[in-house]
């Protein structure tokens, strides 16, 4: 038992290093990025990622496309770069702070570019866009959840604390919203608009539509939970003495159902995150040059380009792969504390 309690508590360590990577990609994605993700180089489009030379620093040659219909680089070993640290590139603001350094690149007006992923089909580089798209796919999947579980979480310890017609009406909604197939009604509730929307405006727009589509389950989970905890005997004396009823469910009731309803809101992410996604490949989602997983994942469907390259493509794949896994190391079951009196 000792051991099995152990290996949970490492794999969910592990599932947090690994979110906690995710966090700092999202928040440092100018930084690390060499590029901007919008810059375009238009004599490398699909290129294949940059062949390193090894030492310390690694160093980079120059390639030239020898074949545009094919799209065949070569590579000329007689010119290599040093890839440094620290250097100076294009332009971003930092939390209000405007600066051009970035983690690493190669310095000079003749170096060619470092591009550790390759370049999409307008030259522009797949390790940056797909950094910046990791910030937009998490930040929107994030407020989502949260703004998710805020409506949920509210409807579901109303109708948990209520009797008759405010406890049918309720559910009845929830078992309407939980019946309705969620993507379906994503990918309609997005169409119904225009798609040429301002960045901010289609992330609002999304981050509305998840939360509008997606609070049913935790409102189910909240429900159950405040019925199995409103006949108990803390609540039972809190009524005693006069308690409001908005204060026991938020003061005596909530903190005793936050273990439950925190895991459930950790196992909507990936939800969200599948949905943006899906949303942005099928083109209803943010619109090109931004980027977002879902859009750069659209590079896929180019089954040439997918067998001479098949790890830069899918690499926004495997990303929302290693944030799945994460969040089910960390989503794992725990025997949990009883409640509080």
């Amino acid at each position: 038992m000792n051991k099995r309690v152990r290996k949970l508590g490492i794999s969910r360590f592990a599932g947090w290093v690994v979110i906690g990577l995710f966090i700092v990609a999202a928040i440092f994605a100018d930084f690390l990025a060499p590029y901007d993700y919008r810059e375009q180089s238009r004599n490398e489009p699909s290129a294949p990622p940059s062949r390193l030379r090894p030492g310390f620093p690694p160093h980079v040659t120059k390639r030239t496309l020898a074949d545009s219909l094919r799209q065949i680089y070569v590579d000329d070993d007689t010119f290599v770069f040093p890839v440094e640290f620290f250097v100076r590139g294009s332009s971003y603001s930092f939390f209000g702070i405007q600066t051009d350094r970035h983690l690493f690149g190669v310095a000079g007006t003749d170096a060619p570019r470092i591009n550790l992923l390759g370049t999409d089909d307008l030259g522009r580089d797949r390790f940056s866009r797909l950094l910046h798209a990791t910030r937009f796919s998490l930040v929107v999947c994030s407020i989502g959840v949260l703004l998710a579980c805020l409506i949920g979480i509210v409807i579901g310890i109303v109708s948990g604390y209520s009797t008759g017609s405010v406890d049918t009406i309720l559910m009845g909604a929830t078992d309407a919203m939980l019946a309705l197939p969620a993507l379906i009604l994503i990918l309609a509730a997005r169409a119904a608009f225009p798609l040429e929307l301002p960045t901010m405006r289609a992330a609002f727009l999304l981050l509305l539509i998840f939360a509008l589509t997606g609070w049913a389950e935790i409102a189910r989970l909240s429900r159950g939970l405040v019925r199995a905890l409103r006949r108990r005997e803390f609540v039972t004396a809190a009524v005693a003495t006069g308690v409001t009823q908005p204060r026991i469910l938020f003061r005596h009731i909530l903190p005793n159902i936050a273990g439950p309803l925190v895991t459930q809101a950790i196992l909507m992410l990936p939800t969200f995150l599948l949905a943006e996604v899906a949303v942005s490949y099928f083109g209803v989602g943010v619109q090109d040059p931004e980027a977002s997983l879902g859009n750069i994942l659209m590079a896929a469907r180019d089954m040439n380009q997918l067998r001479s390259q098949p790890v830069p493509l899918l690499s926004p794949a495997i990303v929302i792969f290693v944030f799945v896994i994460a969040i089910r190391l960390i989503a794992t079951k725990k025997k949990t504390a009883g409640p509080l009196a």
